[in-house]
């Protein structure tokens, strides 16, 4: 029997496991709190299960099993037809083991990290519901469905992220991330509901070959199409945080740790891609929406890397890190090159998951130290000298920071080499771009390290430590600090995952290879085919020694900053002051979504309610009271006499008629 006919059971058991604990801490809320060893290892087994089962279906699809669908009928009204199910194939079995195998992972490492915390059981039920809405998200058969398990696993970032809402910080992040993401997600729903007005389906083939037809009729107007196209790329713009929408990532890593790493660096960013990916036979008819997602990825990779330059805070400079990344993916699929920007969703994935679970080692060993305040544990400028405290969360971040930098033979350099040079064919000024970007990727993940890690610690800093905790309105005595505490090496269930993900981080990349693309032979066996028939060394080598070049310009520009101490990069900064400002200001992009979109909506409510309180609730008033005096005066005609009853009549007659013969 076949492991694929079980498939519906990979997010089928999460669920179930998320949903038995949560009804248990609703009603035995102190009991299943106690049970906090028992239930997180029932529900890693839960997503454990599903994980080896999506390395069975993997293992299928690679022996050549052909795509399974399994299809009911939801709802049905005369001709109308919904259908739900799963759909396997190459691509869903890919990311089926990616989620899986990042999750489970992330999970091992949050017992170690939530160790302490007093929601640990709320928390890892909130990752197996996120865990299952995202396997329902990968397994959907057409858009429709995509749509549902796109919104819950909307509904579980925004839980997670303010997974502490005691804390304002977080409380508004979540919000603010909710809120970004729903009006992406109104143009996906708009764009999804006028893609089956014009096709009749839901289903991504059918939907790409009945508007390629309606458009050849006439049927369709190619600008109506183009619009039906952007609405539906709207939500992946939001959910893989790209320009302008791109505003929410950064805030949310005000989640734990763990978070950061499972949904806003390797899963849930990652489903815009996936579905652009699945719409692929749409788009690819459209050459003007392809360009304008290219222009959208480019200015996003460029975007976030620029502003990851002057980043102190380690999360937030990994997050801009990710949105820089997810940039080079959409560019991919601008290009018309799905292959190239699935294969750096897969090792961006693992070396990014990676990344985040290695800061959130260093920052789980530096609140012990300065205590557990954010903007102390997670500020570049109190750390330094970790390496030596700290040589598992060291190594594996400086893997981590190779091969995002695109340093051959790690994994970045491959699907990034593979990006650039779909680009330079596509539209060399856009590769340019990307280009100059790789320099400034590999600038600032060195910067990263060498601050985090190399030199003498700072963390004892005093003077440092109250200018930071000022800018949040906070003394040094607000903040607890664990006497003769010390910097040490983080449990067993945080370095392990580390050391895992550092293994695809270095070989995983080796599957894409151009000359022998075996990750393109498994999802687009085609594509795969063609470019292996035109691969080129002349072309190859020409574009992979300029990329590596850069990258390592930027590498030696890091060292000399932040090692060497031959470069003074504050005189820099000061001498280009405006820059400075325009790219710690975040490209004022924040500043101007306050004023314009939060403070507009402000003063609109605002006069919406004068206009409630002095003309609606007026007239309301109004009525009531000319209701009220037109009822203390006609009770005096209320006498209980029937003869005055008779006169009021005969007098209405009487004026009636008259009325009546004037006409």
């Amino acid at each position: 029997m076949s492991a694929t006919e079980f498939v519906w059971l990979i997010p089928v058991i999460p669920l179930l496991g998320a949903c038995l604990v949560g009804l248990g801490l609703i009603t035995f809320n102190d009991i299943v709190n106690q049970l906090r060893k028992p239930v997180a290892l029932f529900l890693i087994s839960c997503v454990g299960m599903g994980a080896i089962l999506s390395f069975m279906i993997l293992a299928e699809q690679l022996g050549g099993q052909s795509t399974h669908e399994v299809l009911f009928t939801w709802a049905s009204a005369g001709n109308f037809n919904l259908e739900m199910g799963y759909r396997v194939d190459t691509l869903g079995a890919v990311m089926l083991s990616l989620v899986t195998t990042i999750a489970l992972l992330v999970m091992i490492y949050s017992d170690g990290y939530m160790a302490h915390d007093k929601s640990y059981v709320r928390f890892f039920t909130y990752l197996a519901l996120f865990s299952s809405s995202m396997l329902g998200l990968v397994l959907s058969p057409n858009l429709l469905e995509i749509y549902v398990f796109w919104e819950l696993v909307g509904m579980c970032s925004y839980l997670l992220v303010g997974f502490w809402y005691d804390r304002n910080e977080a409380a508004n992040a979540a919000q603010k991330a909710f809120i970004v993401n729903r009006v992406g997600d109104f143009g996906l729903l708009l764009g999804i509901l006028g893609l089956f007005w014009a096709t009749g389906s839901f289903d991504f083939q059918i939907v790409g070959t009945e508007m390629a037809r309606n458009i050849v009729s006439g049927t369709i107007p190619s600008w109506v199409a183009l619009i039906l196209c952007l609405l539906v790329f709207m939500g992946p713009m939001a959910k893989s945080a790209q320009f302008p929408l791109h505003v929410w990532l950064p805030d949310a890593m005000e989640g734990p740790t763990p978070i950061s790493a499972l949904i806003h660096a390797a899963t849930m960013v990652a489903a815009g891609v996936f579905l652009v990916a699945r719409l692929e036979p749409l788009y690819s008819q459209f050459p003007t929406v392809q360009t304008i997602i290219s222009i959208i990825g480019s200015i996003t990779c460029f975007m976030g890397a620029s502003i990851a330059l002057v980043q102190m805070d380690l999360k937030k400079g990994l997050a801009y890190s990710t949105i820089s990344q997810l940039g080079y993916m959409i560019l991919a699929m601008g290009c018309g090159a799905p292959l190239a920007g699935m294969f750096h969703l897969v090792t961006h994935a693992f070396f990014k998951a990676m990344l985040f679970l290695g800061s959130g080692s260093v920052i789980h060993a530096m609140e012990e130290v300065v205590g557990h305040e954010p903007i102390l544990a997670q500020d570049m400028r109190l750390m330094g000298g970790l390496r030596r405290k700290m040589p598992v969360t060291a190594t594996t971040f400086l893997i981590g920071c190779i091969a995002i930098s695109g340093i051959p033979p790690l994994a970045g350099f491959w699907s990034k080499d593979k990006i650039l040079g779909e680009a330079f064919n596509k539209y060399p000024f856009l590769w340019g771009i990307g280009l100059l970007t790789a320099g400034m990727t590999a600038f600032y993940m060195f910067r990263l390290y060498l601050l985090t890690f190399e030199g003498e610690f700072r963390g004892n800093n005093v003077e440092l430590r109250k200018k930071l905790l000022e800018t949040v309105g906070k003394s040094i005595d607000d903040v607890e600090i664990h006497e003769n505490a010390s910097i040490h090496e983080s449990p067993w269930q945080m370095t392990l995952p580390l050391a895992i993900l550092a293994v695809p981080s270095i070989f995983i990349g080796l599957l894409g290879i151009p000359w022998n693309n075996q990750f393109g032979f498994l999802i687009y066996p085609q594509v795969a085919l063609e470019e292996v028939n035109h691969f080129s060394w002349t072309e190859f080598i020409g574009l992979a020694t300029t990329s590596v070049i850069v990258s390592g310009c930027g590498i030696t520009i890091a060292v000399l900053s932040y090692y060497l101490n031959r470069i003074n990069i504050s005189n820099i900064a000061m001498r280009f002051y405006a820059i400075n400002d325009f790219l710690s200001n975040k490209w004022y992009l924040d500043i101007i979504n306050e004023r314009i979109f939060v403070n507009g909506v402000r003063n609109l409510a605002a006069k919406v309610l004068k206009l409630d309180e002095e003309v609606v609730d007026e007239v309301v008033k109004g009525t009531g009271s000319i209701t009220m005096e037109s009822g203390e005066k006609l009770k005096y005609f209320e006498t209980g006499r029937p003869q005055f009853y008779a006169l009021i009549i005969f007098g209405g007659v009487i004026g009636l008629v008259i009325f009546l013969n004037s006409f």
